[in-house]
């Protein structure tokens, strides 16, 4: 039962009223009210819904009910806009702290947090360790802690990412305050793991059902992936995303499409922030219709009318395959995830990931030395120390490749030795070399540039005392000019000796985050190295059934993995599809039996179940077996010998 909920203003509402009066719809859908009313009731919440299952009304409703603040913790800045873009619309108060504010703005957001002001803060979890944030904090009324994409907390997630760690401490400050976890990607064991490291009071899950009717999951094998992919669009109408495993084929294959008379664009994280917004606000306003894209194209893209998504590489793991198949389809019409497939190559490379992202430990102490050298760091030294990373240069000078390097850093990272970051986005910097009163004495400037250096001194203070940090997007707009403009305007003032101007530049950086040990000293424990190891070896294994399983529906194969069982295939995967003139009753009648006949947790001899095929015939003996093979690839059952027994877990 909803219970009624006191506002600020004072009238008494129900959940469900505050979901009309703000968005207009007249009831919630799947899970969103049990999860409102757990978190509502002050529990810790973790909520399983799959991408389009309306997770945000499961936080923004209970924010409007609760008084004080919720605060929204979320690796996405174009997602932390556009929401409070859209809760504002709405005359929801709401706000985000993201890269590109001056300090006074953010000062001025967090105090209207203290102030009662805003009901949503939207931050990233880098910025939890912010002294700032955490000052400001303690003086706020905080209703609850909302966590999005839960699953990067989690170091058994596919997506693990350290800085959700930081969460754990947030708590320590806010010990009475409750949380609710979000994720669309979870395996049974990362949602133990979610619970554990947000340290939730006890066990509270609550799971809406990842099966998507409308979407049809198909593998088709291949050798020109290019062509079948031209030749699908062709076939399939509608807006798509097309996903690739490098940067260098997003070009390749947008330029084919393009060729090919398709409108397309490519997207990775090597690109321009500003290009990056515009090629994906060309795709959203249907002005471009296939976005061609590594996975850095991924959470937080919200466009109902994907009709086609295409993989022209499988991923490293399910969780990755699902969550980006899943933007297909959002709006519930008839929809294709498709993942093509060349016999022996694909596998060949899946298997290669291993080594890709686990080098040896030696290979690991060897990088950690060339490092060191490479900034001539001593032993015993080196601790807080920052420098810009020129991988490729690292790897000519110690004949490494890059791929491995960037593993070797990715796991020293999650050792504690170093911090290191491989897409920063470093912003510009500028001091003004002149003074004040210089400044002001001076004539001869363009009416552009007086307007930037305008902008420039009403936003951002101390840009006379030091370097500071600013954001040319952000001046852009104010004086309605694009970002290039922006910066060839900043390199005239820079050579006029008026300002001291550093672009920004988009290279790694690496952190020392404590000194430099001996490498034979370095130690890699079991947890970050072979435990982890080993979990992708089962993500890779699970990826490769995937596409060698040619005889389990498509999406009973991924909702298994999920740890989610289904009684009945979904008819329209390229699995079902092919069950031409099959007796289907027949194969689900066997499974019941053989199920039932395992049900006392025995082991039986395989020779019990010719006693189930009652009409004896040869063709229901080798639907038998069928059946049989697909309960153990499934595993549901397991055979040892000439014995079979039931999965446990089943």
């Amino acid at each position: 039962m909803i219970r009624d909920l006191k506002l600020r203003n004072g009238c008494v509402m129900t959940y469900k009223e505050i979901l009309y009066k703000y968005w207009g719809y007249p009831d919630f859908r799947g899970i969103q009210s049990e999860v409102i009313e757990s978190i509502g009731a002050g529990k810790d919440t973790l909520g399983l819904m799959p991408t389009g299952g309306g997770k945000s009304i499961t936080f923004q409703v209970p924010a409007l009910a609760k008084e004080g603040v919720c605060i929204v913790i979320t690796p996405l800045i174009s997602l932390m806009k556009d929401q409070v873009d859209n809760l504002c619309h709405r005359h929801i108060k709401a706000a985000a702290i993201y890269s590109g504010l001056s300090r006074e703005e953010i000062i001025s957001t967090l105090e209207n947090c203290i102030f009662g002001g805003i009901k949503l803060l939207y931050i990233s979890p880098e910025r939890l360790s912010s002294e700032l944030f955490q000052a400001k904090l303690k003086h706020m009324k905080v209703s609850f802690i909302t966590v999005d994409e839960a699953h990067c907390i989690s170091q058994w997630g596919y997506d693990f990412r350290p800085s959700y760690l930081e969460i754990m401490n947030i708590r320590k400050l806010l010990p009475d305050v409750p949380v609710l976890a979000l994720t669309a990607t979870a395996t049974p064991e990362v949602v133990k793991d979610i619970q554990l490291r947000l340290g939730f009071a006890e066990e509270n899950v609550f799971r809406m059902s990842f099966e998507r009717r409308n979407l049809s999951y198909v593998l088709r094998t291949t050798q020109e992936k290019f062509n079948e992919m031209l030749h699908i669009l062709q076939s399939v109408n509608g807006s798509a995303i097309v996903y690739c495993r490098s940067r260098k084929r997003t070009k390749e294959a947008a330029e084919f499409l393009v060729k090919s008379g398709i409108s397309a664009t490519w997207y990775h994280a090597g690109i321009e922030t500003t290009d990056k917004n515009k090629r994906q606000n060309a795709w959203q306003a249907n002005e471009i219709r296939v976005i061609v894209a590594t996975n850095a194209f991924g959470m937080g893209i919200d466009k109902a009318n994907v009709r086609l998504v295409i993989h022209l590489d499988p991923p490293s793991s399910i969780e990755a395959y699902f969550q980006e198949a899943g933007r297909a389809g959002r709006d519930g019409k008839r929809s294709y995830a498709i993942l093509l497939h060349t016999l022996g190559n694909d596998v060949r490379n899946l298997r290669k990931r291993i080594n890709e992202n686990f080098p040896t430990k030696e290979d690991i102490r060897t990088i950690y030395e060339h490092l060191a050298y490479f900034y001539q760091v001593g032993v015993e030294s080196g601790r807080d120390a920052t420098f810009e990373f020129p991988i490729d240069k690292f790897c000519i000078y110690f004949h490494h490749f890059p791929i491995q390097v960037n593993a070797a850093l990715q796991i020293l990272t999650r050792a504690g030795y170093i911090d290191y970051d491989p897409d920063p986005e470093s912003k510009a910097r500028i001091h003004f070399i002149l003074s004040r009163d210089e400044l002001y004495k001076l004539g001869e400037q363009t009416n552009e540039e007086e307007l930037v250096i305008s902008a420039l001194l009403r936003n951002y203070s101390g840009l006379f005392t030091d370097y500071r940090y600013i954001d040319e997007s952000y001046i852009a707009d104010i004086v309605g000019l694009d970002r290039n403009q922006i910066y060839h305007i900043l390199q005239n003032l820079s050579r006029k000796r008026i300002i001291n101007f550093i672009p920004r530049k988009n290279i790694p950086i690496i952190k020392y985050l404590q000194d430099r040990v001996d490498s034979e000293e370095l130690v890699i424990s079991k947890a970050i190295y072979e435990d982890r190891k080993e979990t992708f070896e089962n993500r890779i294994a699970a990826m490769v059934s995937y596409l060698k399983n040619d005889y389990t529906c498509r999406s009973r194969q991924l909702l298994r993995y999920f740890g989610e069982d289904r009684s009945s295939d979904c008819g329209c995967c390229d699995i079902c599809l092919s069950y031409k003139g099959e007796n289907k009753s027949l194969k689900k009648s066997l499974r019941k039996t053989i199920l039932s006949l395992l049900a006392d947790g025995k082991k039986h001899h395989i020779t019990e179940l010719k006693g189930i095929d009652t009409n004896a015939s040869v063709t229901n003996q080798e639907t038998l077996q069928v059946t049989l093979e697909e309960l153990i690839a499934e595993e549901y059952i397991f055979m040892e010998g000439s014995y079979i027994y039931q999965n446990y877990r089943s």
